[in-house]
């Protein structure tokens, strides 16, 4: 629409901010930077009117989750240690997408240092679902989801460490993509686990992940053509679909027939014994890392903050707990974290040799077993098939064996409850598979034609 003259980035950016001032019960964002948007926008529209295109993003307004650096807006990590940091350079990835000619509206709000899935964060607010502000949009990238869900934002940047894009976004209905481990750099991010985190995207759209992802990642061969007939997914019942929510069940066993009836090969197979894999192993390398990458990360981003200091400081009781535990007696030892990182080769394997083994494109399972639940009282459980469960560990159960493997993964919506939540399909792919696989999404998006953008913004 720029293009042909019909909008101006500046009128986009006007009805963004105009969007993000009658939906601050949403609490999605940390910083709005209207001054600087503004500015940007104007900018690359005089550059428009000369001819000069600085990239395939030229003019288009993104966010970004306030643990990844933009340049001259404060990078809080959503902790009450950080409020006072604003990083002088942008993270690498941010950088690409404006050389792209992209610009930053502001920076979204997230579960407190990304330790958690809810997105209640007590410092700067709990994030609410656009779909049902009583529920939480997920986490921990849940402020850049729900701005999205809601028209605030055409496509913005989270991070992953264990589900922490792909939740959110299946709690949405929007689209969540975690690449491949190194496949975009992760200089200027507030870390976890450098074994275990990556930035990554959620838009509403496949085509809007595959235009971010060769803007990030110019190199490698393009995005193939599919026909539904050439996939070939894995549908491992054992592991993934274990007690999942009776509407999200009804809507996944469709969403599989779609499938089947479209012409995309299934094959019910499990890779074996992941379970115990991934509980040996997750925990104890991000806990262990966290300790490090963190007190690094403050040392070299002259931040003036300690690690004990950022610990005392947080405000989440979650994540206050967490915290307390890592830097204190319940520290992993490094024997613990070395035994965790072998465990964590032993489950690459399983994935390597179960994918060549049965020819699969990818695994297709819900992206989280069961939708949003109410924000209040969900910090330590929630309810599952009539049982109260760990909020954590059951919003994470299916994402975190990709996030240790380090597959790529993608979640799409594919449906909505009776009260109108969305519920999520994912994908996990081969490592380094991440073309492959939003080709394969892009596909399975057609196929389950669901709206490209949330009917929460209608």
């Amino acid at each position: 629409m720029m293009e042909a003259g019909e909008t101006s980035s500046a009128k986009i950016v006007a009805e963004l901010l105009r969007r993000a001032g009658e939906a601050e019960t949403l609490n999605a964002f940390i910083t709005i930077d209207a001054e600087g948007a503004r500015a940007r926008a104007e900018e690359l529209d005089r550059l428009r009117a000369q001819g000069r295109i600085l990239g395939p993003l030229h003019g288009l307004p993104l966010v970004a989750k306030d643990n990844i650096h933009v340049a001259g807006l404060p990078n809080t990590a959503g902790t009450p240690g950080l409020r006072e940091f604003t990083p002088d350079a942008d993270s690498a990835v941010v950088a690409a997408l404006l050389d792209a000619g992209a610009l930053v509206i502001g920076k979204t709000n997230m579960h407190e240092l990304a330790f958690g899935i809810t997105s209640d964060n007590a410092a700067f607010g709990a994030v609410a679902n656009p779909f049902d502000t009583t529920t939480f949009a997920g986490g921990s990238s849940g402020g850049t989801a729900s701005a999205i869900a809601a028209g605030l934002a055409p496509a913005g940047l989270g991070t992953d460490t264990g589900g922490s894009i792909r939740i959110p976004a299946a709690l949405t209905g929007t689209v969540g993509f975690r690449p491949s481990n190194g496949r975009y750099p992760s200089s200027g991010v507030t870390p976890i686990s450098h074994t275990r985190d990556t930035i990554g995207l959620i838009a509403w759209n496949v085509a809007d992940l595959i235009l971010l992802d060769e803007v990030i990642e110019p190199q490698g061969a393009a995005v193939p053509s599919l026909a539904a007939v050439e996939i070939r997914l894995g549908v491992p019942r054992t592991y993934y679909y274990a007690n999942l929510d009776e509407q999200s069940a009804r809507i996944i066993d469709d969403a599989l027939i779609r499938l089947a009836d479209a012409g995309v090969t299934l094959i019910e197979v499990d890779p074996e014994g992941i379970g115990p894999l991934v509980a040996q192993s997750g925990f104890p390398i991000a806990l262990y890392e966290a300790v490090h990458d963190l007190s690094d990360y403050l040392d070299a981003f002259g931040t003036g903050v300690t690690l004990a200091e950022l610990a005392a400081a947080t405000a989440s009781p979650d994540v206050h707990g967490i915290f307390a535990g890592i830097t204190g007696e319940g520290q992993v030892s490094e024997e613990a974290y070395t035994a965790a990182m072998k465990i964590r080769e032993d489950l690459r394997r399983v994935f390597r040799d179960f994918f060549s083994a049965h020819d699969l494109d990818a695994i297709v399972f819900p992206t989280t077993l069961l939708p949003a639940r109410p924000i209040e009282n969900s910090m330590q459980t929630v309810e599952l098939n009539g049982a109260q469960v760990p909020t954590f560990a059951t919003y994470i159960h299916n994402t975190e064996p990709g996030s240790i493997a380090a597959l790529p993964g993608i979640s799409l919506p594919v449906g909505w409850t009776a009260g109108g939540l969305p519920v999520g399909i994912a994908i996990d792919g081969p490592e380094n598979s991440d073309r492959q696989l939003l080709a394969v999404a892009a596909i399975l998006e057609q196929i389950f034609a669901i709206s490209a953008r949330p009917a929460a913004t209608e």
